[in-house]
């Protein structure tokens, strides 16, 4: 018998009901979830609502607490965050955007790492901005150099204090810039563009992330009236502009969300229809899900996930779009525990990111990490100084067993392993899975799965 969800995060967002899961697992997974608007571009929308001149509307914006944690700061800035005229719908006025506080920063950003995005549509509209430690799943070093690095070439001063972070404009309006990113990081690429739409002259960002997410911020800032131009080999050219306009956008799908239930069919041997995913985003892993003896069928609303015949081992390379994403990689290897055969998983994101395979061989799995990769044969992702390579070798039975959840991607998956293990596992700390997985445990109950939540 599960445990409704019911308890909620300020501003109604649904949350866990507590810190604890006892699963029962040995079930199947069968049924249908429906995946919202992405994580990573609904946070990275909200900011940019800090550069328009009238109000925004953001579609589709899924309930997690990384939503609820912008809307605070949005909020703590002075932006009026409403409700829009249709679920998942939110709407940002800017119109009295002021400085915060550092305690309420502080007090509002919690673990996540959204606040340096701030940086640079509050520089132009206050001269200045200030961000506090950041926080976020603790899965690598994630340095904020390249962030720091990119807004001094656009004129920003940076001071570095005890309590965290202090950026001023004391030459005026910020100006392009020619950026080289030394890696195509994601973050560093919205922070590029959410500075540079409105700096003075052009700007030349080259290495820039490509992901789907990033295309979709883009089309939000164009919305906006903001120049963007994407053109060969990872480069993005933004011709700034003085004024930029509020939008109305329906966010992409999240796809990370629709990997992971699609792993999930995989790993318990169900059949899930997730509602909202589309292909041509999911391309690649729908390529390995194939290779690893899933099946799909691709239909309007959605794509539906299942076995077909026994798991096969399979190599992967964790890598930016248009590859195999980092965290597509940790739902997947709690399948590969039960292929027939040995898998290699080549981390090559995060250094820290197979952390989560230590519950795995607790739970029964054969699973021996390597920290510093493997010498392998040919490879299509260059290999990295911090790449870790997991070798997974199946199939091997998994048994309940207590586990605690290091991040959201390595929650899931030990979620996941518990559901897919025979007997009772009690997983600790899943409320982090607030931060991406809209109403979890009530899609855990839709599909099925048999689970307690201990208070």
């Amino acid at each position: 018998m599960t445990t409704p969800v019911r308890d909620a995060l300020p501003d109604g967002v649904p949350a866990l009901t507590g810190d604890v899961l006892a699963i029962r697992g040995g079930r199947p997974l069968t049924g249908r979830v429906d995946v919202k608007g992405a994580k990573n571009l609904a946070t990275k929308a909200m900011v940019a609502s800090l550069l328009g001149e009238t109000v925004s509307v953001l579609r589709d914006v899924p309930a997690i607490s990384d939503v609820a944690v912008v809307r605070s700061l949005l909020e703590v800035h002075g932006v009026n965050v409403s409700d829009g005229d249709e679920p998942g719908a939110l709407v940002f006025d800017p119109s009295d955007v002021e400085s915060a506080h550092f305690e309420e920063i502080d007090a509002h950003a919690g673990a996540s790492r959204i606040p340096i995005l701030f940086c640079g549509p509050l520089l132009h509209r206050l001269g200045q901005a200030f961000i506090p430690d950041l926080g976020g799943c603790r899965i690598g070093d994630r340095p904020i150099d390249f962030h720091l690095d990119a807004l001094r070439k656009f004129g920003a001063v940076v001071e570095k204090l005890p309590s965290g972070i202090r950026l001023s404009t004391p030459h005026g309006r910020l100006h392009g810039a020619n950026i080289h990113l030394p890696y195509p990081s994601v973050g560093a690429t919205e922070q590029v563009l959410l500075t540079a739409v409105r700096a003075e002259g052009t700007t030349e960002l080259r290495n820039a992330a490509i992901e789907p997410e990033i295309m979709d911020l883009i089309a939000v800032l164009q919305k906006m009236g903001a120049i963007i131009s994407y053109e060969p080999n990872r480069v993005i050219v933004i011709e700034g502009v003085e004024k930029l306009r509020g939008y109305d956008h329906r966010s992409i799908f999240d796809r990370n969300e629709a990997a992971s239930w699609a792993s999930a069919a995989l790993a318990t041997d169900g059949e899930i229809f997730v509602g909202g995913a589309k292909q041509q985003e999911m391309l690649t892993f729908l390529n390995v899900f194939r290779k690893a003896g899933g099946w799909f069928d691709v239909q309007e609303d959605g794509i539906l996930f299942r076995r077909d015949g026994d798991i096969q081992p399979v190599v992967v390379e964790t890598d930016v779009h248009p590859g195999f994403m980092t965290d597509w990689q940790q739902p997947l290897v709690v399948a590969l525990t039960q292929a027939h055969g040995r898998s290699v998983v080549h981390e090559t994101v995060y250094e820290n990111r197979m952390g989560f395979t230590d519950a795995l061989v607790k739970m029964g799995a054969d699973i021996v990490v390597h920290p510093h990769g493997l010498q392998a044969g040919p490879r299509r992702v260059p290999r990295r100084e911090l790449e870790q390579a997991a070798v997974i070798t199946g199939p091997t039975p998994l048994h309940g067993a207590d586990i605690v959840v290091p991040d959201l991607r390595g929650g899931y998956s030990h979620v996941i392993a518990a559901l897919t293990a025979t007997g009772e596992s009690k997983v600790s700390g899943v409320d982090i899975l607030s931060r991406g997985y809209e109403k979890f445990l009530a899609k855990l109950d839709a599909l099925g799965a048999d689970f307690d939540v201990i208070r």
